[in-house]
């Protein structure tokens, strides 16, 4: 009718693929990979993993190893894991965000990788210059975490090598 103008405005829906909640890291880089309208071998790409492990994540078949999250983490561009509160948090937390295996830590502290475990587990704490190394670990980690690179922002813009 000429004489009825009538607008609808609505957000536009959210495609299906978008994950409902964000529970696992699958979730996140699943969200993130839709929000920059990238496909899955662009994400497998950046985070140097082939498309099959990023289907995989995405789909929570299976969890990323330890040594793939700083890459995960730079793609996302924040981190998704929950704030760490106790020493035996902070330590497991910040050894998993530099993708280091508690055998990897164990040996750069100079400690047996049972003594890092127990510590994480909260079983023991760190005493004597055990304590200093975790200290010094700790602050240096926090000092070195930068702010991710720049990724491309969407499929148009991710051209070959270059």
């Amino acid at each position: 009718m000429p004489f009825c103008h009538a607008e609808l405005r609505a957000p536009k829906p959210k495609p299906s693929q978008y994950p409902k909640l964000l529970n696992t890291l699958g979730d996140h880089i699943r969200k993130r990979r839709v929000d920059l309208g990238l496909i899955q071998s662009r994400v497998a790409e950046q985070i140097r993993v082939n498309t099959t492990t990023i289907h995989n994540w995405e789909g929570n078949k299976s969890l990323p190893a330890i040594r793939y999250i700083p890459a995960i983490l730079r793609f996302l561009g924040y981190n998704p894991f929950p704030p760490a509160q106790t020493l035996p948090e902070r330590l497991a937390a910040v050894r998993k965000t530099l993708g280091l295996s508690q055998h990897k830590l164990a040996e750069s502290l100079g400690v047996d990788p049972g003594t890092l475990q127990s510590w994480e587990a909260g079983q023991h704490e760190p005493t004597g210059r055990n304590v200093e190394l975790v200290e010094r670990f700790l602050k240096s980690a926090t000092r070195q975490q930068k702010a991710p690179p720049e990724f491309p922002t969407s499929q148009s813009k991710t051209s070959g090598p270059k």
